[in-house]
This record gives C-alpha cells, structure tokens and sequence, in this order.
C-alpha cells in the first residue's frame, strides 16, 4: 500500500449539492465527473451527487460514461466533449447522451440512429463566445432549420458555455448569455421543443442567476471549491479532498546544510528534516519547491528543497518530536491548522481544477460519509 493517500468525504459532496440546490431551485443539477469527478473518484462521487438529489451526470469521454454504466449507475449521462462518429456503437451501449456541436456530425448521427431503429438523446451546444466548440450563435436559424427536418434524433438539450462567469466583471458573461437568449427564441420559432436548457457553470451558479433556467452543471463547487476568487460565496461550500501522506524518516542535520537536489535550500540552524513518502509522481508538483506548507502533529511546517519524484522534506525545526510513520497533511486541515487550497493554489499560479486533477492514480483514494 502506497503510504499517500486522499481522503474523499462524500458527505461533504452530498451536502454541497443540496446547498447548490436550494440556490438554485426549481432548476434541476448535473453533477459534473468527468476526469474522474476531478480526481476524487468517478463512482463514489457520481452515487454521493444523485443520492443528494442530482438528477443527471456529465463526463467529457466516453470512457468515463462507460466506467458509470459498468458501475451500475442509470441516471442520465451527459458527453459533454463532443463525439466522433466512429464512437456511436458505444455511445448507444452505454446509454449515453451525446453533445452536436456542428452540422458534420449531424449525418452521422441520423444514419446510426436509421440503421439502428432508434432515438438518439443529443443535447445541441452553441458557442456564444468560448469558442471551442458549438454552433455559431449567430447562424441560430440555419441550424434550426436543418435540425427540425432531421429524424432519428431526440433532442432534449439546448446548451452554451460562459467563458468569464467566475470573473468579477460580468459584462462579457451578460453578452453571452443575451445570444444565448436570442438562440433559446429562435429554437422555439423553429418549432423545436427541447427540454432542458442549461449554460451555468460554477461561476454562474454563485452569481448567474438568470443563467441558470431550468438545470445548471456543477462541477468545482460540488468538490467544495470556488472557481475564482473574484466569485461571491453566495453557496457555501466544504472541501471534500484532503491529501496526506507519512514521514519516512527524520533526521538531524548541521546549520549550512543543504538539501535535496541540487542544493537551493540551506539550513540556517541546526535543524530535524522529515523526509516524506510524496513527490511529483503522486502530482505534488516540483514547482511547489521551497513555496509551500505542510501540517505535521497539528503545526504547519515549510517544504524545503526539491520536490523529488517520490519524496518532500520539511524543515521540522530543531525540537520536533515527529518520527516515522506520522502522519503529514499536504493540502487541507490538520486539527486548527491547514494547508488551504488557496494557498496551493497561489504557489503553484492556478486553480482547484487542475490541483485535484493533478493527484495521480498511485495515490489511494479513501471514503468517509
């Protein structure tokens, strides 16, 4: 057993999706676990978000639809990434609703749906300024047009996603969400009746409301997360990831001592060093080098030196009474003290998103809730 582990506290996930849902009432939620749910585990996550009351789920691939299904999960499955048109055969098999986004896929689809005597679940996106993927917004009737005559197809979505709703400037988000408007009008003039209506994200579910219609996606707040700091806290959130690990072993070194690779850090006192079982192949990131805190017996003490591929050392100070086997709390909280997302994320100049995604397989996830 690798001595680095994440503990995932699914009631803290159930609880977040409530919080989410009384802000955001009579709108329904997706529970977004693509990446396998943000690092803290597809299945778990997905089973923790419908018992809340989620009553759908989104993935990018069809792999992680796959892992749900196989799971014995039956809720709607959202493919939010797109598809190619070689992947409908699992597509279908695993009951997944798929995402149009342009009028080359829209053949493919009929065909398969023709050949198959079926009724293919798609939800139709629209890009209203991302500009990844979707429609155009502005060629609306066109693509309705083609839409209404096509057969095979069940459409049950009509979707866009803000590019800056975490952002505290709502301007270009108000923009996209006035052609979203536009496309939602010109959808029902076509004569398409398409039921769920969705464009909030995080951001928007915190401060969007008139982005939320009738069902909003939860991805980094139902983990227990803000997607910006620029984004009111209008929902609260608890953090459902903690990751720790052990020390290996401690050590007594000299003052002008250095350690780890390549020497850039120095004691400036005689001092214990706790080598810890973790480093960037677990994704503690290398450029958390020298920049970083970590909780030991309920006190915060510095990462010093590199992070090396399995292992971190931490300046224990010269009375530490820490031994091997300790338990060390790399992000999150230990007693009164913490390593708190923010300021992993200021170390390493990004967001929760890519912090939890970055946690790799090797590292044991357990549950608690």
């Amino acid at each position: 057993m690798h001595p680095t582990f994440v503990e995932i506290d699914l009631q803290a996930i159930r609880q977040n999706i409530l919080n989410i849902r009384q802000k955001v009432q009579p709108a329904e939620v997706m529970a977004v676990v693509k990446a396998d749910a943000y690092g803290h585990g597809a299945v778990p996550v997905a089973r923790a978000a419908l018992e809340a009351g989620a009553t759908r789920l989104a993935v990018a691939h069809v792999t992680e639809g796959a892992v749900l299904r196989q799971a014995g999960i039956t809720a709607p499955i959202q493919l939010l990434g797109g598809f190619f048109p070689q992947q409908l055969e699992a597509i279908q098999q695993y009951q997944l609703e798929c995402t149009l986004c342009n009028l080359e896929n829209l053949a493919p689809l009929q065909a398969f749906a023709q050949k198959n005597n079926t009724n293919l679940p798609v939800h139709v996106k629209f890009d209203t300024g991302m500009h990844r993927v979707g429609f155009a917004w502005q060629q609306a009737d066109a693509v309705f047009a083609e839409l209404s005559k096509s057969t095979g197809l069940q459409f049950i979505g009509l979707m866009t996603h803000l590019a800056s709703s975490d952002a505290c400037d709502k301007a270009y988000a108000n923009e996209q969400l006035a052609r979203f408007h536009s496309v939602v009008s010109k959808a029902k003039q076509a004569g398409l009746h398409i039921p769920y209506i969705h464009a909030a994200n995080s951001g928007a579910i915190m401060d969007l409301p008139e982005a939320h219609f009738n069902l909003v996606r939860a991805g980094i707040a139902m983990y227990g997360y803000y997607p910006s700091t620029e984004t009111s806290e209008s929902v609260p959130l608890q953090p459902a990831l903690t990751w720790r690990s052990r020390l290996l072993q401690v050590k007594n070194i000299q003052a002008g001592d250095a350690v780890s690779y390549n020497g850039i850090w120095r004691a400036d006192r005689e001092t214990c060093i706790g080598t810890v079982a973790v480093g960037y192949a677990d994704g503690y990131n290398r450029q958390l080098s020298n920049r970083i805190h970590a909780v030991v017996n309920g006190r915060r003490v510095p990462v010093v030196g590199r992070v090396c591929m399995d292992m971190i050392l931490l300046d224990l100070g010269p009375d530490a009474q820490e031994k091997a086997g300790d338990v060390v709390t790399l992000l999150g909280s230990d007693g009164t003290a913490s390593v708190p997302m923010h300021q992993f994320c200021q170390a390493l100049d990004t967001i929760p998103y890519e912090v939890t995604c970055m946690i790799s397989k090797r590292v044991e996830r357990k549950y608690v809730g």
